[in-house]
């Protein structure tokens, strides 16, 4: 029922930004969103998240140490969709990115969109 579509991965080099969407469908209440990111050998790690309230205006936010002052988690609620406004892209940021959000006790995940920053 509840799905979730990334989009918006490419390549760019590094100090290129990207803007990655993910588009959800509804939940029947309040939830985690946000966007996780693996790469080749790597374990799945947390990038950044927010919960939602049914506005578009989302408090409640996380962003890995790692991606501070780099990345910029926003939703639209009428849009049912998250971005994730990625500036000064280093390699290691290279990854397959993956939304995913946790409502109702159940954690959901889209396909997943890769982004490779080029040295």
């Amino acid at each position: 029922e509840v799905r979730l579509v990334e989009s918006g991965g490419g390549l760019v080099q590094a100090g290129g930004s990207l803007r990655l969407s993910c588009a959800t469908s509804a939940f029947p209440n309040d939830y985690f969103i946000g966007w996780f990111r693996q790469a080749p050998g790597k374990e799945r790690e947390g990038v950044s998240c927010m919960f939602s309230s049914n506005s578009t205006s989302h408090d409640s936010t996380y962003y890995a140490d790692s991606v501070k002052g780099r990345f910029t988690i926003s939703g639209d609620n009428a849009k049912n969709t998250v971005w994730l406004q990625m500036n000064n892209l280093k390699p290691e940021d290279t990854a397959v990115y993956y939304c995913n959000a946790f409502s109702g006790g159940k954690d959901y995940w889209g396909q997943g969109t890769q982004v490779t920053v080029s040295s």
